[in-house]
Parts: C-alpha cells; sequence; structure tokens
C-alpha cells in the first residue's frame, strides 16, 4: 500500500504540492492527472525518495521514504518521464547491469531479463547500443528497467511517450497485466490512455488533489454525463434552435456551423436523462432536416478540462 499524508513540497517560495493526501492500495492501477505545473512529477518524485517532502509523510508498504529509503527502492520500480540511460552500453548489457544493481540473483538474471525483453518488446534491439535505438525502443528499455526486479509497486511517468499507436497499446496491456499483481500509478497526458489502463483517478490542480475517484464513478457522476449531439440542416437562427429545443432536463445548448450549411448542435441534460425522445419530437414540429442524431457521453477529456479550466 502507498499512503501519503500531508504531503508539501517547496521550491525555495514556490509551492509544488500543498499538502495532499491520497491512499493506494495493492492491485490498484492509478492515473495521476494535472495540467503543466500541477505538481504530478513532484509527486511521484517524493515517492521514489528523489525528492525530500517539505513536509508531511510518504509510506510504501509501511516503510517512511523519510527512514527506509533503501528499502523502499527494493520494492519500487520507476520509469521517470527521461529515461536515464547509459547509451553506450547495449541493452542486454544495460538489463544485466540493473539487475544486479537491483540485487536480482545471479540464476534469475537471465531468466528475468528475457521475462522483460518479451514483454517490452526488446528482441529486435537487445543487441544493439542504446545510443542507436528510436525514442519509442528506448522509452521500453526504461520500462524494462522499472521491472527487471520484479518490483511490488511501479511508477510510470508518461510510460508511453514516444511510442507508436501499436507499441502503446501492447504498453497498456502490459500495465493492465502488472496491475493484476502489483500496485501501479501511472501519470499521463494522454487522457483515453486512462480510461483504457486505469481503474482510478486522482486530479491535481495547483498543488492539491481536486478529485479522487474511480475512472467509471467520475464519468457516470459529472454534472453533465450525457449529451445528445445532432447534425441539421436549417436556415433557421441559433436563437431559433435554441428556442425549440429548449425544454424541461436541458441545461445547455452548443450550436456550431458545420458543412453544407448544416448545424452542429450538443444539447445537454441537467440529469444525465435521455433526451433523444424529446429532442425528434421538437423537430418534428419544424421543418428542419435531420441528418444525425446519437447519444454522447462526457469523456474523461471533457471533465478534466471543467475540472482545471482555472489553470
Amino acid at each position: 500500500m502507498i499512503s501519503v499524508k500531508g504531503l508539501k513540497k517547496y521550491y525555495g517560495e514556490v509551492k509544488a504540492v500543498d499538502g495532499i493526501d491520497f491512499t493506494i492500495r495493492k492491485g490498484e492501477i492509478v492515473g495521476l492527472l494535472g495540467p503543466n505545473g500541477a505538481g504530478k512529477t513532484t509527486t511521484l518524485r517524493v515517492l521514489t525518495g528523489y525528492l525530500t517532502p517539505t513536509d508531511g509523510d510518504v509510506s510504501i508498504d509501511n516503510m517512511s521514504v523519510i527512514d527506509n529509503l533503501s528499502n523502499i527502492k527494493k520494492v519500487i520500480g520507476y520509469l521517470p518521464e527521461s529515461a536515464p540511460l547509459y547509451g553506450d552500453m547495449v541493452v542486454y548489457d544495460y538489463l544485466e547491469f540493473i539487475a544486479r544493481i537491483q540485487e536480482v540473483r545471479d540464476d534469475e538474471i537471465g531468466k528475468r531479463i528475457h521475462y522483460v525483453s518479451d514483454k517490452c518488446g526488446l528482441a529486435p534491439v537487445i543487441d544493439k547500443k542504446i545510443s542507436e535505438l528510436s525514442k519509442g525502443y528506448k522509452q521500453r528499455v526504461g520500462l524494462a528497467h522499472a521491472i527487471i526486479h520484479d518490483p511490488a509497486f511501479l511508477i510510470l511517468d508518461e510510460p508511453t511517450s514516444g511510442l507508436d499507436p501499436n507499441q502503446i497499446i501492447e504498453i497498456r496491456e502490459l500495465i493492465k497485466e502488472l496491475g493484476r499483481e502489483k500496485t501501479v500509478i501511472v501519470s499521463t497526458h494522454i487522457l483515453s490512455e486512462v480510461e483504457a489502463t486505469c481503474s482510478r483517478v486522482i486530479i491535481i490542480n495547483n498543488g492539491n488533489i481536486i478529485k479522487d475517484d474511480s475512472t467509471d464513478k467520475l464519468i457516470s457522476e459529472a454534472g453533465t454525463a450525457d449529451a445528445v449531439s445532432l447534425q441539421i440542416k436549417t436556415s433557421d437562427s441559433k436563437k431559433a434552435i435554441k428556442d425549440l429545443l429548449t425544454f424541461k432536463g436541458v441545461n445547455k445548448i452548443e450550436i456550431n456551423d458545420g458543412a453544407k450549411g448544416m448545424k452542429e448542435v450538443m444539447v445537454y441534460s441537467d440529469s444525465g436523462n435521455d433526451l433523444r425522445e424529446e429532442i425528434y419530437k421538437k423537430i418534428r414540429e419544424s421543418d428542419w432536416i435531420l441528418i444525425e442524431m446519437r447519444k454522447e457521453r462526457q469523456t474523461l477529456e471533457s471533465i478534466f478540462q471543467e475540472l482545471t479550466k482555472e489553470a
């Protein structure tokens, strides 16, 4: 378990993290989100012992990062945003070097290198120098580094940075697989990645936690969780469209000009009700041509924008 209590971190007079609290249980995959400068990377660096907290404490596996840092480093795997790799080393030699630093038993090193090479897709480059690799392959070497010693806790800062779409899917699946037996924290700017990978989301803004909930609950409990998207042909003004489509249950309407004289309309519900039947009845009262109507569900991206819009 990871427990963060009253964590504060200041750089001189600049506040990066301002007294945050959260607990992450074994087997959870938690997405840590926030705009640039929100305090995400600082929080991760404190969790891994790279930074000392200004106040508060962090405990991992019931060990404080202040008093038991050397023992904590044995049970965590950390992938920073830019993995610090030795470019002159061959991938296999590098992983063997890291395994020895992490005190992997001699008779297990070969097995662990084979495992992380297979999981991270490193077989095609295992005998190449790291300096010769693409950014995507370097990122995968960094992830292999993080899991070579089979840690109980994984802390990943932008783990799919630089990967192509197929590689991103593979790494997402690996993270989900690892999350069945490990505690995983993933910091990322790719919000679709959080929806696909994480069971829980912690959103940080200005050094404070502004939301901490399961991914499904966060979306389902959003104030405008459901909306209907319309594409219509009409010469009516935007005001006339709003007047017709404003009825009980509607709390917001957005209208944009589309191609070929069409209007693109979003009708939001204040209660999560399905508005399609009532909207269809209203359109039948008009001379509009309905091209398309579909129910939309608010994405994590739109919720994130709403929660952090002041930033």
